[in-house]
């Protein structure tokens, strides 16, 4: 395949997967750096409504996570104030064929091992581990993108460069220097268990999300629904970079105690023996995610609160709209590129910071105390199931 239609994505996580199968579908050859020596599960369930699954459908990946997904039946919205369900949201196949694409929840190592069999299988795309993107310069035949593997360094000719590794990025560190994520002053803990060892009602098809007093805690089963993964979201201090750093489960214990939580929130905390914790950082708007050939997609141009359930989404449509503007803009046409990605970020730019402040809200709705909590529950219930679904229309509609 010819040079110019060579484009290097840094980055082999969600985001950076997507792009790479989305833009080989399309027809360019793409080289994926990944500094990771091998691709090991990083957080444990993750939610994707019809507007990141059609994507994925659309790729072929259907067949690839079908024994490992699960669609749920329903969002259960419960209430430590109240002491349980408050509001349940009708999710299932009825609700996937009107929207025509599935609502999964699944293990983020499972949709990674779908993607990468898939990249693995594809003659067009070229994986590189343990090989990290160090510097790149612009003329007049494209770019050329300077790797590292170890102290072995090597020069790579492209069209564009795509920065798709993450709050951290490198790439973005290079194009944005004084950009930098931000402390959110709330810490992500996560677990799972087997799921038979919960009574049988609390291991239903369903996403539980418990509101609590200056806490919030998400339920849902993954892994074919063998497991059920639990984040419990709560402020703190700690803010080491990372994604997996252990927990001491008796702090979290205390954040849940029992004058705040009812007992059945708390045997979902008490339920998972190991804690692993990640402190949650943001990044402001950071205006322009391009520079000539240059773009950045997914985390590394707007890592968000987790709160809308959107992290995973917005990096997936970051790539199916990336994949199309450069097919439509460039062609085979060097020249034509930046143009092409500047029409990728305003497309993206818009929805994606609506996102970005849905998920805030709704973590300031979560964690609501006293008389405001009882006005959200019965602001929650007057509203009733169907008008509380179809809040998220404007998120699951959406198409490429």
């Amino acid at each position: 395949m010819a040079a110019a239609r060579t484009i290097i994505v840094a980055g082999a996580g969600i985001g950076g997967l997507t792009a790479a199968l989305s833009l080989a579908a399309k027809g360019f050859r793409v080289i994926i750096l990944e500094k990771a020596e091998r691709l090991e599960e990083a957080g444990a369930g993750l939610q994707l409504s019809p507007n990141a699954s059609r994507i994925l459908v659309d790729l072929g990946l259907r067949p690839r996570l079908a024994a490992r997904a699960v669609t749920p039946e329903a969002i259960n919205i419960m209430s430590a104030r109240a002491g349980g369900e408050i509001a349940r949201l009708p999710l299932g196949e009825a609700a996937s064929l009107r929207a025509g694409a599935p609502y999964w929840v699944m293990h983020r190592a499972d949709l990674q091992a779908a993607l990468l069999a898939a990249v693995s299988d594809h003659p067009d795309i070229d994986l590189r581990l343990g090989c990290q993107f160090e510097d790149v310069t612009s003329h007049a035949k494209g770019l050329t993108v300077v790797q590292r593997r170890g102290n072995a360094r090597q020069q790579e000719l492209a069209t564009t460069l795509v920065g798709a590794d993450g709050i951290w990025s490198a790439v973005r560190n290079h194009l944005f220097p004084e950009v930098q994520p931000q402390f959110s002053g709330l810490i992500a803990w996560r677990g799972t268990l087997d799921a038979t060892t919960l009574p049988r009602e609390y291991t239903s098809a369903r996403v539980q999300l418990w509101m609590g007093p200056d806490a919030h805690l998400v339920a849902y089963p993954i892994s074919g629904a063998r497991q059920i993964n639990v984040v419990a979201i709560v402020p703190g201090t700690w803010n080491r970079p990372g994604w997996s750093a252990p927990g001491e489960a008796n702090e979290l214990k205390s954040a849940f105690a029992s004058q705040r939580w009812p007992a059945t929130a708390r045997m979902l905390i008490g339920a998972v023996d190991g804690w692993r914790r990640w402190a949650l950082f943001t990044l402001p708007d950071i205006g322009e995610w391009t520079d000539g050939a240059i773009a950045l997609l997914g985390d590394a141009a707007h890592a968000m609160l987790p709160f809308a359930a959107q992290g995973a989404g917005m990096a997936i449509e970051d790539a199916a709209v990336l994949a199309k503007c450069l097919s439509e803009g460039s062609g085979d046409n060097i020249a034509g590129i930046p143009a092409a990605l500047k029409r990728y970020g305003r497309q993206r730019r818009g929805r994606v910071l609506r996102v970005q402040r849905a998920a805030r809200q709704q973590g300031r709705i979560y964690h609501l105390t006293g008389p405001l909590a009882l006005a959200r529950d019965l602001a929650i219930k007057a509203m009733g199931p169907e008008r509380m679904l179809a809040r998220q229309n404007w998120i699951y509609d959406w198409r490429v």
